[in-house]
């Protein structure tokens, strides 16, 4: 089994490096190989732009997806884009580390996920959902966030969690094939103390040596749906985004 962890955070000696050095550590000392990619020391780009491609199938204006398809038809990304692509591929098991901001992931994760999840490989021509191009892998999100749990609740202040992370959850990963498994959150973790933080961390710890037989979450395929994109009648909805307008 194969484990890539992606993660962001601007602080080296931060928790979130602490979380990612163990979930090294834990997954290598079950078995698994793994791979991590420090997006902040290893200077990712996070803008999209021109310079991504090694030749332009259109140099006078930029439509930057179809500029993606057509460099995955003939390897035409620069060296960054396709190392951080190999590494997908190699991958079974995806983690996103990184702190909650703004109710979202920082600006240098959502520029790897603009750059990386690319059209012609991730998703496009049909390849989307159950059937996109990482259909057989799975991932997780693994964050921390200042919030309480209680603040991140149906009915609380900031709405419930699986709303918050629905657009990387199901937008992002499901949409391009993978399987998602339940989140990892620490909650309110810039206030709780050191014995606090180390019991978070001896539990996702425990967590990640079994989560080759953990199930992943309930999601709908692409057959749950008739012509005009909605669920067919007989079909119960499974995800927040079925139950209720977001």
């Amino acid at each position: 089994m194969k484990a890539l962890i992606v993660w962001a955070h601007p602080e080296e000696n931060s928790f979130t490096h602490s979380l990612v050095e163990m979930a090294r550590q834990t997954l290598t000392q079950a078995g698994w190989e793994v791979r991590t990619t420090d997006l902040y020391r290893e200077n990712f780009e996070a803008v999209a732009s021109s310079a991504d491609f090694l030749q332009r199938a259109e140099p006078e204006r930029l439509v930057y997806d179809d500029e993606q398809r057509a460099a995955a038809r003939g390897g035409g990304f620069n060296a960054e884009i396709e190392k951080q692509l190999e590494d997908v591929l190699w991958c079974d098991l995806l983690i996103l580390q990184f702190p909650l901001w703004w109710f979202s992931t920082p600006a240098i994760m959502k520029g790897w996920i603009d750059r990386i999840m690319v059209k012609g490989v991730a998703y496009g021509g049909g390849k989307w959902y159950d059937r996109g191009g990482f259909a057989g892998r799975r991932a997780m999100l693994s964050l921390t966030t200042a919030a309480y749990a209680e603040m991140c609740a149906p009915r609380s202040i900031n709405g419930a969690m699986d709303v918050i992370l629905w657009p990387l959850q199901h937008g992002v990963l499901r949409f391009c094939g993978f399987e998602t498994l339940p989140p990892n959150i620490i909650w309110s973790a810039t206030y709780i103390d050191n014995a606090a933080r180390q019991a978070a961390m001896d539990d996702y710890s425990h967590r990640l040596l079994n989560i080759a037989q953990e199930k992943p979450e309930p999601a709908h395929g692409r057959d749950d749906f008739d012509n005009r994109w909605q669920l067919k009648p007989e079909i119960a909805p499974l995800t927040v985004g079925q139950r209720q307008s977001l």
